[in-house]
């Protein structure tokens, strides 16, 4: 059975039964959030691209975490971002209102906003933010659209090996466009190697709190 767990930096996460792992760091699910995909993806290509308007994959939507901050990224930099999120099992509702980040930052109407849009079409949550939530899974994704900002936060190789293989990688690359970021929390050395072998130039940078490196990938062809 599911439940939700305190992180080091009193943000809620999920235990998941069907796996045995977390749905975020022990060591803080905001803090490893903003780190990885925030920080060391979108304010990456932002910074690096000079955009206004850009396309955002997550590959395990999960708690709606990165989804959220994101939201609050476009609000505060007035830019617009679509959104698209893959989840093969949602969390519940019950559990959602378990959930504490709209407390800590201070966005009720925009969490509850971004769980009570419907599954498997467009929503639009703010004036900067649009979002399409699908339930499937993630190897069975297909879509027209290319990503300019890829958030990978599947759950560990060694929990879900299928995820991490090069079909997957290689997906990842077709989905993308030149100059498209893709940031993982994974640093393994199988992983960065996959990555390599599918495309992206691969780099190992500083990990989120309580982990050293984490790996960023951008396509460069």
């Amino acid at each position: 059975m599911n439940e939700v767990v305190l992180t080091s930096d009193d943000s809620s996460s999920i235990y998941s039964s069907r796996f045995d792992a977390l749905y975020h760091s022990k060591h803080g699910a905001i803090q490893e959030s903003q780190h990885v995909f925030i920080k060391s993806g979108l304010q990456e290509f932002i910074h690096l691209r000079k955009t206004q308007e850009l396309n955002v994959l997550e590959i395990g939507f999960g708690t709606g975490l990165n989804a959220l901050l994101t939201l609050i990224e476009a609000e505060s930099r007035n830019i617009n971002i679509s959104y698209k999120g893959l989840e093969a099992y949602p969390i519940t509702d019950d559990l959602f209102h378990k959930l504490n980040y709209s407390s800590i930052l201070d966005c009720e109407n925009e969490f509850n906003s971004i769980h009570s849009t419907p599954w498997n079409e467009v929503s639009t949550i703010s004036r900067s933010f649009t979002l399409f939530k699908k339930k499937c899974l993630f190897q069975e994704f297909e879509d027209e659209k290319r990503f300019d900002v890829i958030y990978f936060d599947a759950f560990a190789p060694n929990t879900q090996e299928e995820l991490w293989n090069l079909d997957m990688m290689k997906k990842m690359y077709s989905l993308s466009r030149n100059g498209s970021i893709l940031v993982t929390y994974c640093a393994k050395g199988v992983v960065r190697r996959t990555m390599q072998e599918a495309g992206f130039e691969v780099s190992r940078i500083q990990g989120p709190p309580g982990k050293r490196e984490m790996l960023r990938a951008i396509r460069t062809t």
